[in-house]
């Protein structure tokens, strides 16, 4: 298969790495897609590749792979694999991602992006010399493709709020609450690279930066660890429990609040928490402008929130704009207006737009250069909190 065209026969054969809570939101994805939109690219889920071959075997026959292996370098010398897919922990996403671009593979990697900053910009390096051989690559920031926020997208752009002013962006989780809650990798620094903050903070920045349009430049933060030692659980569970006796330490951060400015000159709030009990998945996105304001919440997510302020001051008030109709983004292609979606269909929105990309060979979006930048705001946010709060300034080179 040659690096300009990505399918063979009007194909594109996947390879994916990493089989777990992604692996299967990605898996359902690469098999739905096909079936509800008009593709010039038909996916093929070739072969999954873990490191316990009787579970990635099984995981294969579960999630519709035609093959499994323990080897994720394997998918790189397979002729009917054009793309890879990397659905593991951050600290193997440049290892894989580079070598994938380096022999060829188009490359699909979840979020964030790396580790670090060092680790995104050698990432974000290889996908531009890849770029230049007709092999791309994108970071997997699913809540982009939810119709709501393409619709807030779209509002901005069309002028309907105005000049941003403010932007209260927060993604707010409760499944850390309980201290009882079992040492998951996600809380291991060397393997997640932060916690909340870049878990699902990463999120909220590049939703925020998507919907207006704009970059922040400069942040000032703080991060706190509530719990610092958890029990091993008895055995690996779903979330990928570290399994032990007794306790281990949790070297990341619990929760993360930092401000920022943007480049219109906005001002902008973050928060991110996994302590934040009841709140299970909520991705709350509130922008207000000089002439109006939207707002979401992803646990009700086929929502958005508009409020323009030159409506008469009798009837003035948002106006809860329900995201199901023909004319809306990627809902034409699913059930009748009012039938709602779901969080597996950002994934297989990403899908779509993906092969579209990458059958017209243009630059899918979000590139590794965007997932660098989020990147720098995680470090900057980092670096404000161990300076106790510093301005840290946002530029190219930070």
């Amino acid at each position: 298969m040659s690096v300009e065209d990505p399918g063979t026969d009007g194909e594109l054969g996947v390879g994916m790495v990493g089989y777990a809570f992604m692996g299967a939101a990605h898996s359902h994805a690469w098999r739905t897609a096909p079936k509800f939109f008009d593709l010039p690219l038909t996916p093929r889920m070739r072969v999954v590749a873990g490191r316990d071959a009787a579970a990635v075997a099984a995981a294969a026959d579960r999630l519709g792979w035609e093959s499994s292996t323990t080897s994720w370098r394997d998918l790189l010398t397979r002729d009917d694999v054009g793309l890879v897919d990397v659905c593991t922990p951050g600290d193997t996403h440049a290892e894989i991602a580079i070598a994938a671009l380096e022999a060829g593979k188009h490359v699909l990697c979840e979020k964030p992006l790396a580790n670090s900053v060092v680790e995104a910009e050698a990432m974000a390096a290889a996908a531009d010399t890849a770029a230049e051989r007709g092999v791309l690559a994108m970071v997997g920031f699913t809540y982009r493709r939810v119709p709501a926020i393409q619709l807030a997208r779209r509002l901005v752009e069309e002028g309907r709020i105005g000049q941003v002013r403010h932007v209260r962006a927060q993604y707010l989780q409760d499944w850390l609450a309980d201290p009882q809650a079992p040492l998951a990798w996600r809380l291991d620094k060397t393997r997640a690279g932060s916690g909340a903050l870049g878990d699902i903070g990463a999120h909220v920045i590049d939703l925020a930066q998507f919907v207006t349009g704009e970059s922040l430049t400069g942040v000032n933060g703080m991060l706190e660890t509530f719990v610092h030692e958890r029990p091993r659980p008895a055995s690996l569970s779903t979330l990928g429990g570290v399994a032990g006796e007794g306790t281990g330490p949790v070297t990341v951060d619990d929760a993360a609040v930092f401000m920022g400015r943007l480049s219109g000159g906005g001002l902008a709030l973050f928060e991110a928490t996994r302590f934040a009990w009841g709140r299970r998945n909520s991705i709350r996105l509130e922008i207000n402008g000089s002439a109006g304001s939207i707002a979401f919440d992803f646990e009700d997510m086929n929502v958005l929130h508009y409020y323009d302020a030159a409506d008469d001051a009798q009837t003035a008030g948002f106006r809860r704009i329900v995201v199901t109709d023909p004319s809306h983004p990627y809902t034409g292609n699913w059930w009748p207006p009012g039938h709602g979606l779901g969080y597996e269909h950002s994934f297989t929105h990403q899908v779509v737009d993906l092969v579209l990309d990458l059958a017209a060979g243009r630059q899918p979006a979000p590139s590794f250069a965007d997932g660098l930048a989020v990147q720098r705001v995680l470090d900057a946010v980092e670096r404000s909190a161990a300076e106790r709060g510093a301005w840290i300034d946002l530029t190219p080179e930070t």
